[in-house]
């Protein structure tokens, strides 16, 4: 068994590529076709199945690291997610079930961590006890360390940007990467230490490559206990005790090393005390029995005990020799342990990044790159961006402007009562003519039953929305009664109650109700608003016979027989004058609208964004931002819209200006008249029945846009929530299993014979104790990790009498069903 760890492979499957990228290229590029990409399909499965292959040797290096070059580009076309589950075991866990992920970067990332632990893998397999192996294995060592630095600082990032934290894999985190890249730079280091043995260098630069080889163990180790609990659970349970074991082993191997150049100086009449070497050797001694005690306790490989006892029993007889002569000759202070300077470092071991991960163009070599003909998905996404950006300045700087413009317009002439004040004197009987106009509209669209339709749309599309919030809830309210019964079966105290792990969702839940709520205040007034109108806009789908009956006809006469002197005839003209020129202007912005949307209609950006993107370098990741210059360019041509609204609008002002003087001056000199006064409210509460008619429209359709869109997004939410509850029971299950290792470990240290103590001879070691153990060099079998495991005596330890362990599990019961707090928001319902 070596005395050193490697990293296992995350294991994957055969995923449903090929379909997968046909139908992402169907549904996304309707301009080409998937078989057009047969080959590229083809070669990136080839590809594919090479790099999984999960055979340990040095040729498969090249094939992981080509593949990763081709996934580089392969991201520079497609975004992460298109619709393709990837499957990858837990790598420290053969039993757990592979976690799939929607995400090309998590396919990027399983791939770099493989490459890792490949190269840790072989450097486990090199002869350390020859000088060639060494060196192949402080190479491979500092590779893999290279490998998880750059997964972790160049790909762990975008991997966690586009997953989010809560399905976040964990050996995908970086507490987990960093864990892992400290130990390889540590075994690394520990290889450069043995071979400086080998080589017999100085004492004292042994003593200073050991401190480091310490410091990184420590390193690791401290990633370990600071990292969260779902981290630690990950590694297997002899991995801390490892850690901390060698990290003991160097620290007592520098001050034995040191205690050796002591030992020369004295003899060299350097000034150098027989005191500082024996304190240097208790030092060591203290921290080689505190690191001999943890690895008894911890389980771990038993190269890695005879290790240290070998070193143990060195340095106790170096002790007891150079106590002796100090006591009989030298007879000079032993120092304390605080007083004696700390052992100088000296770092050997370093990350090396394979050339190929940086320059993936030359890893590609001269293999064809896969999807190289396609449109990127950052240019693709570039036209969706510069396609909403042209939609939303249309709405708002059009549509929504020239609605704002006709709704001022409305306003001012309704708070006026015109234009019914002056079609009430101008015909004494009959309807105006563009009151007759509105009329048909309302009858040919069949108002009422319209927006009766709309109304009962919205009210069903709103139900449905609810009942997609209720069900995601739903949803957490039963993993959080599992949770309840599963934490009275087996307490789990490194798990958060769901109560606490489901705080975001449910504060999402609360902003989702109270946006529903809001939509419903909204729904209600529109309803009011049809409830007070909704006689009034009926009144409009009559025939023109029955409306005309309708209407009060007047006494007063301003037609064609009164006075052309009049001066209300005068003035109801000059009105009228005015009011046919700003029917001139709101039709007007309506042509305005309807020549933008032509435009709009109309407007590709495709082939200019392509013809850009084509001419970038090929192996460059293409970012919607690189086309800012085209897009802002292309929207500049809708400008002119703009200008000509801004020249609209000032003519609108100018023209309510004067109409408001016109109508106080017309007010003055019209007759009172009860007839008329009856006449003009009527057909004013027409005019504006059908302006509310149009508003009621708008908002009845502005609304089922709303809850279409609501319902996607709460459709999301309701994923997340069922994404949740699913990884919360799979950590449920991680943990029975892991009681359940631990209820075996409990039976066999009950039966199992107490074994030997470890023999005290040399493990393939050099004369002093310190060179690390060769021979069996495959990995050892990991156990489980257990969240106690880490903390329990051997099995021949009698301190399984003394200490208490965790209750046996109890049968599941049944709880009465409890309403969870995410379920509060929902009460006042």
């Amino acid at each position: 068994m070596p005395n050193q760890l490697s990293i296992p492979f995350k294991r994957t499957y055969i995923i449903p590529l090929r379909q997968a990228l046909r139908d992402y290229i169907l549904s996304h590029h309707s301009d080409t076709h998937p078989d057009a990409f047969r080959w590229d399909i083809g070669h990136w499965e080839k590809l594919r199945s090479e790099a999984t292959s999960g055979a340990v040797h040095i040729d498969r290096v090249g094939a992981l690291i080509s593949y990763h070059a081709q996934l580089v580009f392969i991201l520079a076309k497609l975004p992460a997610d298109i619709g393709l589950e990837i499957p990858y075991a837990p790598a420290f866990d053969s039993n757990a079930l592979p976690q799939s992920l929607n995400n090309l970067i998590y396919e990027r990332a399983a791939v770099l961590f493989n490459l890792a632990a490949l190269y840790s893998q072989l450097g486990s397999t090199e002869d350390r006890s020859k000088p060639e192996g060494l060196k192949q294995a402080i190479k491979l060592y500092q590779s893999a360390a290279g490998t998880l630095s750059y997964l972790h600082d160049s790909v762990l990032p975008q991997l966690h940007a586009s997953i989010g934290p809560d399905v976040e894999p964990t050996e995908l985190t970086a507490a987990f990467i960093k864990v892992l890249e400290f130990l390889m730079l540590a075994q690394a280091q520990e290889c450069v230490w043995q071979r400086a043995v080998m080589d017999n260098y100085k004492n004292g630069l042994i003593a200073k490559l050991a401190a480091k080889v310490a410091s990184f163990y420590c390193s690791a180790a401290d990633c370990i206990k600071n990292a969260p609990s779902s981290v630690k659970r990950a590694f297997p349970a002899f991995w801390i005790p490892h850690l901390e074991t060698k990290l003991l082993h160097f620290q007592a191997a520098a001050q034995y090393r040191k205690s050796l150049e002591d030992l020369e100086a004295h003899h060299a009449l350097s000034g150098r005390s027989y005191g500082n070497e024996v304190a240097h050797l208790s030092q060591g001694l203290a921290l080689a029995k505190k690191g001999y005690d943890i690895a008894r306790r911890g389980g771990v490989a038993a190269a890695v005990q005879q290790d240290i006892k070998s070193l143990l029993d060195i340095v106790q007889k170096n002790l007891s020799r150079a106590e002796r002569d100090n006591d009989l000759i030298y007879h000079e202070d032993v120092p304390p342990a605080s007083s004696l300077p700390p052992i100088a470092e000296v770092t050997m071991a370093q990350s090396l990044i394979d050339p190929g991960l940086q320059d993936v163009k030359n890893a590609v070599g001269k293999d064809a790159v896969i999807l190289g003909e396609l449109l990127g998905w950052g240019a693709r996404l570039a036209i969706e961006i510069y396609n909403d950006r042209r939609r939303n300045w249309i709405a708002d700087e059009v549509e929504g402007r020239a609605r704002r413009l006709n709704d001022s317009l409305y306003g001012t002439l309704e708070s006026m009562n015109l234009p019914a004040a002056i079609d009430a004197l101008d015909q004494r009987i009959g309807l105006p003519p563009s009151l007759l106009k509105k009329a048909e509209e309302v009858r040919l669209e069949s108002g009422p039953a319209r927006i009766e339709t709309y109304i009962r749309d919205v009210q069903a599309l709103a139900r449905h929305v609810s009942s997609l919030l209720d069900e995601a809830m739903d949803i957490l309210d039963q993993e959080a009664d599992e949770d309840e019964v599963v934490r009275e079966s087996h307490p789990t105290p490194d798990t958060l109650p769901s109560v606490e792990a489901n705080r975001d969702l449910v504060a999402r839940e609360q902003q989702f109700r109270a946006v529903l709520e809001r939509a419903r205040e909204s729904d209600a007034l529109v309803r009011q608003k049809w409830e007070e109108w909704g006689e009034f806009i009926n009144q409009l789908t009559w025939s023109e016979a029955d409306l005309e009956q309708s209407i009060p006809s007047s006494t007063v006469w301003c037609g064609e027989g009164a006075s052309a002197a009049d001066p209300t005839r005068v003035r109801a003209r000059a009105l009228r004058t005015l009011l046919e020129r700003l029917d001139d202007l709101s039709k007007t912005r309506a042509a305005l609208v309807a020549r933008v949307n032509n435009l709009a209609s109309s407007d590709d950006v495709t082939q200019r964004i392509s013809k850009a993107a084509s001419g970038m370098e090929q192996w460059v990741k293409v970012q919607p931002a690189m086309f800012e210059d085209i897009l802002d360019e292309e929207l500049s041509k809708y400008d002119k819209f703009r200008v000509q609204l801004d020249e609209n609008e000032r003519k609108q002002e100018a023209l309510l200006q004067s109409v408001k003087e016109r109508h106080v001056q017309f007010v003055e000199s019209r007759r009172e008249d009860a007839s008329v006064k009856e006449r003009e409210r009527a057909l004013q509460s027409l005019d504006l029945a059908y302006h509310k008619y149009k508003e009621i429209i708008r908002n009845l359709e502005e609304g089922q846009k709303f809850y279409n869109d609501l319902s996607a997004m709460i459709s999301d939410f309701r994923a997340s929530c069922k994404a949740f509850a699913a990884a919360r029971r799979r950590e449920v299950s991680s943990l029975a299993q892991q009681m359940q290792n631990l209820t075996l470990v409990r039976s066999s240290a009950v039966s199992q014979p107490e074994p030997e103590a470890p023999s005290a001879g040399p493990s393939n070691s050099n004369a002093a104790g310190l060179q690390a153990t060769e021979g069996n060099t495959s990995e050892a079998q990991c156990p489980r990790p257990s969240p106690f495991a880490a903390d329990l005596p051997p099995p021949d330890s009698d301190e399984w009498e003394k200490m208490e362990l965790p209750p046996a599990p109890d049968p599941p019961h049944r709880l009465e069903p409890k309403r969870k707090v995410s379920r509060s928001a929902q009460k006042g319902r």
